[in-house]
């Protein structure tokens, strides 16, 4: 296993999207620590409204080629992440996020009681705009953002995947029929069997802007 060390900023710039792998597996303590640190990945209201199944199996990586059209990468890759959103997880009980929160001396009890009134409200609202499922979604890519670039850093590629099916991924990981879920986003994880070239991107003023957005004053 190849251990890097670099910075975060390093890791932002030298990670590519990595389509073929080698066949060599993913340590256990490595998988750990990813799985570690997408669960460390910031979480809207602190809810955690995201899981990840990782999928390491021949059978469940075959599920996942047929669910991701043949893409290749469940194919080569020794892992394939399924980040899971969970709209509804803010109907649960929350008590044990609470309880950890004022243990760890982030939360005083009153704060705890306000916060998860505020919380409850601003889910009220969303669900009422049917934005419930868009908001969790949210929490889960952030998840797997931090798992690219702590993959980079410990010398593994990755590829987040669109182009799948997604009735189709949750029958292979097990929660077919399950509405109170989604599928937010499919990550390989492995070695690369390839090496690939920054295709580069747009100079910052076509897609960077202060105070408001600019690009219809730029065309005119």
């Amino acid at each position: 296993m190849s251990i890097q060390s670099m910075s975060v900023a390093e890791a932002i710039h030298v990670r590519r999207s990595v389509r073929h792998y080698r066949a060599d597996p993913v340590p256990p303590s490595v998988l750990d620590t990813l799985l570690e640190l997408a669960a460390e990945a910031p979480t809207s209201w602190n809810l955690q409204d995201r899981s990840v199944v990782a999928v390491s199996g021949e059978e469940g990586r075959r599920g996942l080629e047929w669910a991701t059209g043949g893409q290749p990468q469940p194919q080569e890759a020794p892992v394939v992440l399924v980040f899971v959103a969970e709209p509804r997880s803010w109907r649960e009980d929350q008590g044990d996020v609470h309880a950890l929160a004022r243990r760890n001396g982030a939360w005083s009890a009153e704060f705890a009681a306000a916060f998860a009134e505020a919380s409850r409200e601003f889910q009220e609202d969303l669900e009422r705009r049917g934005l419930l499922r868009e908001y969790a979604v949210k929490d889960a890519v952030i998840a797997a953002s931090f798992v690219m670039l702590a993959a980079t850093e410990l010398g593994l590629a990755t590829c987040p995947m669109n182009g799948w099916d997604e009735e189709r991924v949750k029958k292979v990981i097990g929660i077919d029929g399950r509405d109170d879920l989604a599928v937010a986003l499919l990550l390989s994880v492995g070695y690369p069997a390839e090496e690939r070239r920054h295709p580069g991107r747009r100079p910052l003023e076509r897609n960077v802007f202060r105070e408001r957005y600019g690009r219809e004053a730029a065309v005119r």
